[in-house]
């Protein structure tokens, strides 16, 4: 509904985005506190986040299926090892439904601005209708970021792109009505999207180059029960559901060990990295294995699981290079070895990553801006990656949202869920009229800052081990990683369920309260010895003892409701 006063809309909660942070965040307080009042901002025309802008062929998971999903709503129906975008896609949309979500979102509406109003303890947003360009504003007790993180393309400038005769396009942004078939397509890149794209393509094209522009460990993934089987288990046998997410979860969480900066984390990389090796080696050509094994540390980038790719470089119509690309031309690219001929260049050149509430300002208490606030630290970061201190009542989950969340080795959910737990426990008080905002204090989001960089450095994800996506900024260069948490997930869940107070600021109400309780106390004194005086002590000191119980908790109740309403 329109608030009078400021010519906006209002919910309680908002959310900027409908990934699996903003489903999360909306199923989340529907199970804990009862809570429908919510909003959902969403920039694309559709719910999903990650999992509805990259289309590309042969998009998947890099997760476990039994693991990537909510722990209120584990998945059982999946069809393999690695569920694809579709099927992601539609389970997403299925705990929308079922928490009955649809009609909290709003699509075509990208936030622009949001500012906090101390005086009336609210957040009012500035959102740009996609389809119209015209200006609404909302307003909101509670603000949420979720904002994803694999959506920004970051597409490289490459002299005279504009010159291309063909079909040229970013593989978050793959155009479906392009026809492969028959045609000379060049991929740029060899990450993990360029790895699902090639295989799901190669057999459709004329010919196929793909030009590698670094190197990464692919490895052997895990041996995939019959789906079908696991699935009929899931169902029929309790438990089993929830003991095969487990086990999952137990096993990527020992990975971890390797990824520290210690003589038994680098025996246990040195183990890994032979298999790897040997498993590049037998599966992919020999021509191609000095292209395509590194020479760095294994977890140092994110580890790929193979997606059939080692084994279509086989295929006669297919060419690795490591050629870097000079210029483009109207028939395709030219290289140090001359021009490779294109129909189609698809650019699997990554995503901008360490780029924080991306393309929103965000002005927090005395009008400093998130921008502003991070340039105190050289880059973002926030307290148990969720808080920001000045920001009332403003939280951030995962991905471009939250600084230091993400990690190499494990479920994505699992880090959302904890956030999002974590973010709901400390804004309690406030529910319940005990407070008017809660962020956290300076010196704790500093002390934890210090904690995160100092961990990195113990890590391989530590400066000049490597060059990965998360020391990147958006413009490509190497930057303070803001992206990767130094610890096991198991450590984030504890620091979210366990949430210390004394790193909390809270604004409270209740000097208001004891100023009202004295006043009614004092009153009622001066009453009671007037009836002492008239009636006798007799029956008088218990019918104001209950009296004053009533009232006290009569006027707790309002002063309580007005803080909700204010």
């Amino acid at each position: 509904m329109a608030t009078e006063k400021s010519n906006a809309t209002y919910s309680q909660f908002a959310c900027i985005g409908t990934g699996f942070s903003g489903i999360g965040l909306g199923a989340t307080l529907k199970r804990w506190y009862n809570i429908t009042d919510v909003v959902l901002f969403e920039r694309e025309s559709k719910l999903g986040g990650t999992w509805h802008i990259n289309q590309y062929p042969g998009c998947a998971c890099d997760v476990p299926s039994p693991l990537y999903s909510f722990s209120f709503a584990p998945n059982g129906d999946w069809k393999q090892l690695f569920n694809a975008q579709a099927d992601i896609f539609d389970y997403l949309t299925k705990i929308a439904e079922k928490y009955h979500l649809l009609s909290k979102m709003r699509f075509n509406a990208t936030v622009e601005r949001c500012e906090w109003n101390e005086a009336r303890a609210r957040w009012r947003m500035e959102i740009r209708d996609e389809t119209t360009g015209t200006v609404s504003y909302h307003e909101c007790k509670f603000l949420f970021s979720g904002v994803g993180q694999l959506i920004q393309p970051r597409v490289p400038n490459f002299p005279g792109m504009d010159t291309f005769k063909g079909d040229m396009f970013h593989a978050a942004r793959w155009k479906h009505d392009v026809s492969l078939k028959d045609k000379n397509v060049i991929v740029v890149g060899n990450g993990c999207t360029a790895d699902q794209i090639v295989p799901a393509i190669v057999k459709e094209t004329k010919s196929l180059t793909q030009i590698v522009r670094s190197k990464h460990w692919i490895v052997k993934p895990p041996l995939m029960p019959n789906p079908r089987l696991m699935t009929f288990l899931f169902r029929r046998v309790p438990g089993m559901l929830n003991f095969i997410r487990l086990t999952i979860w137990l096993a990527l969480e020992n990975s971890w060990r390797a990824f520290y900066l210690t003589k038994t984390a680098a025996r246990l990389r040195k183990s890994s990295e032979a298999t790897a090796r040997a498993y590049m080696k037998e599966l992919a050509p020999a021509k191609y294995h000095d292209m395509l094994i590194p020479d760095f540390p294994i977890g140092c980038k994110r580890r790929i699981f193979n997606p059939g790719y080692l084994e279509c470089l086989h295929e006669d119509n297919l060419t690795l290079t490591d050629k870097a690309i000079l210029e483009v031309v109207p028939e395709g690219v030219r290289t140090q070895d001359g021009i490779i001929e294109a129909d189609v260049i698809a650019l699997a050149t990554g995503y901008t990553t360490n780029s924080f509430l991306p393309r929103i300002e965000l002005v927090g208490r005395n009008g400093e801006t998130a921008e502003e606030h991070w340039e105190k630290t050289n880059g973002a970061a926030a307290y148990n990656a969720t808080l920001l201190s000045g920001f009332p009542n403003f939280f951030m989950i995962l991905g471009n949202a939250g600084p230091n969340t993400v990690t190499g080795h494990t479920s994505t959910v699992f880090a959302i869920e904890n956030s999002i737990n974590y973010a709901l426990r400390i804004l309690k008080p406030v529910l319940d009229g005990e407070t008017v905002s809660v962020d956290c204090l300076q010196e704790a989001e500093d002390r934890w800052d210090q904690t995160i960089q100092e961990g990195l450095t113990k890590t391989v994800w530590a400066d000049g081990i490597c060059n990965n996506w998360y020391s990147r900024n958006a413009k490509g260069e190497q930057a303070r990683n803001s992206s990767t948490y130094p610890f096991m997930q198991g450590h984030f869940w504890y620091k979210c369920f366990f949430p210390p107070t004394l790193d909390r600021r809270t604004k409270r109400v209740g000097r208001y309260i004891k100023i009202a309780v004295l006043a009614l106390a004092l009153f009622a004194s001066v009453k009671a010895a007037r009836a002492v005086r008239e009636e006798g002590f007799k029956n008088i000191v218990q019918g104001y003892a209950i009296q004053a119980f009533l009232k006290f908790h009569m006027l707790r109740m309002r002063v309580q409701q007005a803080i909700r309403a204010k």
